[in-house]
């Protein structure tokens, strides 16, 4: 009799949609990880390099650009906003919305996250060359692209 240790892999453990489906498990929990280790979660990475980026904005257009839905931005907004991170002040254009910005923390902050991200995919992608790292950054966006309707 065969060990099962011994068998062949199951017929589904090749397939594209479950080795990108484990890896992606993988990845997520490197990242958080890393990002817990200095008190952080991936919305508030993606809040911060969001703003670095965009500017002071309000949070309709925070939530648009990074992807976090507007339920989750308010909790997020706050725990950023109780670190002192980022600011929150009424918008001068209209006094019902809020506009949000980066502080100096908050850029340090980020920087320090950017920091745990290289080496998450550092140790993600360890043992690809390079040109590998390319090619499967290359063929990951061109199958999200086609499946959010971009190509």
């Amino acid at each position: 009799m065969e060990n099962p240790s011994e068998q062949s892999p199951a017929r589904w453990a090749s397939l594209p949609s479950w080795l990108l489906t484990r890896t992606a498990d993988h990845a997520h929990r490197l990242v958080g990880d890393g990002f817990s280790a200095v008190g952080a979660r991936g919305y508030h990475y993606r809040l911060l390099a969001t703003l670095e980026e965009l500017g002071p904005a309000s949070q309709a257009a925070l939530g648009r650009r990074s992807g976090i839905h507007l339920s989750d931005m308010v909790a997020t907004i706050n725990e950023l906003a109780d670190g002192g991170l980022v600011e929150r002040a009424p918008d001068p254009a209209d006094r019902r919305r809020n506009i949000i910005s980066l502080t100096a923390a908050g850029e340090r902050q980020l920087r320090q996250l950017e920091e745990r991200l290289t080496e998450t995919q550092e140790e993600l992608l360890a043992p690809l060359s390079p040109e590998e790292r390319q090619r499967l950054t290359e063929l990951l966006s061109r199958l999200l692209d086609h499946h959010n309707g971009r190509t």
